[in-house]
């Protein structure tokens, strides 16, 4: 098809060959997924399609696991639910020996439904309706308080039901990072967390036996978990000493962070991102640095580091037009209903196969009828045609629970084993439409 030329200036300093190679003929390629060729995935599953590497789930979990068991005697990792709550990924992760970490009445359900038991679930978040809290209560689930109001809930489900609540509360503090994640939990640094221990123990109803914290999310300093850690140990030493309590477990939440590529941060991720090692040592070595006699048990609610480089996303090519800056302009059958977490990560993005010509700056478009619909605004591609198979990396961590049913249906999704398995239908009509009431008109 026939496209009025144009004439872009080309800086050849930068066409000579570097440490970074040539950015007008470097092409980044991926032609396959485990064995399988991303090509005849797309032909027998469609696009867009979701695809899920169980070999690097297991990779990953095998690596987390190594680095925390390795250094300490009691460690339990907990699968965060909203990082991913497809059935498939769930019960791989219950398999390797995961439990189940919550922040919704819904997501409990979900992992009830998929046979976790409520003693293997910690029920987090700052939004737990009573009704879930007593469910929660009677199935002896982990209870995480967020603030006073649930105290007092939970201290009425005691009443009602006759028995004294074991639980865990939520703290926040200060570890040197910015934003601070102080909207969830009771302040350790102003004394709030303390005073809301002190109100547990003198309702009467509710016994504290473990304390939480989640001090962000993407994590790229390995020593703000040791800040953290060294203080809730801390307070673990006070309120045991001051109101004899016997805090089994300490809980450092989540927040490692993956591969991906966080924008405004310009080195790459094997330069940033700290190691499963590195994490471990941090948390670890304050926990002994701070220890009493008996060691509390550690949890661990990991999600994002474990799945998101086993998540790719496969998008084809369906047409092209040349932009009035220039650039060319690449419409996607993927856009960001599907990566809505496009707008933090410059993800990677690889052609299916060595193209010829020269890069020249491009732009990835979804869909959408929407101007934000924009999966990478300036990155370097050769031509490429109508049906040409890209794939989009890593996507495992918040595609799947944030895409959303807008202007397009949602896609399959299948996790490659031994084979390529279908783990989610593609929405339609049908399941789009299945709540509405249609008779009342």
């Amino acid at each position: 098809m026939y496209q009025k030329p144009t004439i872009n200036r080309i800086d050849f300093s930068a066409t000579k060959h570097g440490n970074y190679g040539n950015p007008y003929r470097s092409q980044k390629i991926k032609s396959e997924i485990d064995g399988f060729n991303v090509n005849e995935l797309v032909a027998n599953f469609g696009s867009p399609l979701f695809v899920f590497s169980k070999k690097e789930i297991e990779k990953k979990y095998d690596a987390f696991k190594d680095a925390f068991v390795s250094r300490y005697p009691e460690v339990e990792f907990y699968w965060s639910y909203k990082t991913n709550y497809l059935g498939a990924i769930c019960k791989t992760f219950h398999d390797l020996g995961s439990k189940a970490e919550v922040v919704s009445a819904f997501e409990y359900d979900k992992a009830r439904s998929l046979g976790v038991e409520g003693r293997d679930i910690i029920f987090n978040g700052p939004y737990k309706p009573k009704e879930a809290l007593k469910k929660a209560v009677l199935e002896g689930a982990k209870i995480h308080i967020d603030h006073w109001h649930e105290i007092n809930d939970l201290e009425d489900i005691a009443t009602e039901l006759g028995k004294e609540i074991p639980v865990a509360i939520r703290c926040n503090m200060d570890t040197g990072i910015y934003p601070a994640w102080s909207r969830f939990g009771f302040n350790i640094d102003n004394g709030e967390a303390y005073d809301a221990i002190e109100r547990i123990y003198k309702g009467q109803k509710l016994i504290l036996t473990g304390l939480h914290t989640h001090i962000g999310t993407f994590m790229l300093a390995a020593n703000a978990y040791q800040v953290a850690v060294t203080k809730l140990m801390q307070l673990r030493k006070r309120v045991q000493e001051d109101f004899g309590y016997s805090i089994e477990y300490i809980d450092i939440g989540g927040g490692f962070a993956s591969k991906n590529r966080l924008k405004g941060i310009y080195q790459p991720p094997e330069v940033v991102v700290p190691t499963p090692d590195e994490y471990a040592e941090a948390i670890v070595d304050a926990i002994y640095e701070n220890a009493d006699d008996r060691l509390p048990k550690l949890y661990l609610e990991t999600g994002r580091a474990l799945i998101d480089e086993a998540g790719y996303l496969l998008t084809s090519v369906f047409a092209s037009k040349r932009l009035p800056d220039g650039k060319v302009s690449y419409i996607l059958d993927a856009g960001v209903n599907l990566l809505y977490t496009s707008f933090w990560y410059n993800f990677d993005i690889f052609l299916d196969k060595k193209h010829e010509g020269l890069n020249e700056p491009s732009q990835l478009n979804g869909p959408l009828c929407m101007n934000i619909d924009v999966i990478a605004d300036n990155i370097m591609l050769p031509p490429l045609q109508r049906g040409d198979v890209l794939t989009i990396w890593p996507v495992g961590a918040y595609t799947i629970t944030q895409s959303m049913q807008f202007i397009q249906y949602r896609p399959r999704v299948i996790m490659i084993d031994k084979e390529p398995i279908l783990i989610r239908e593609s929405d339609d009509l049908a399941y789009v439409s299945e709540k509405e009431i249609s008779d009342i008109f």
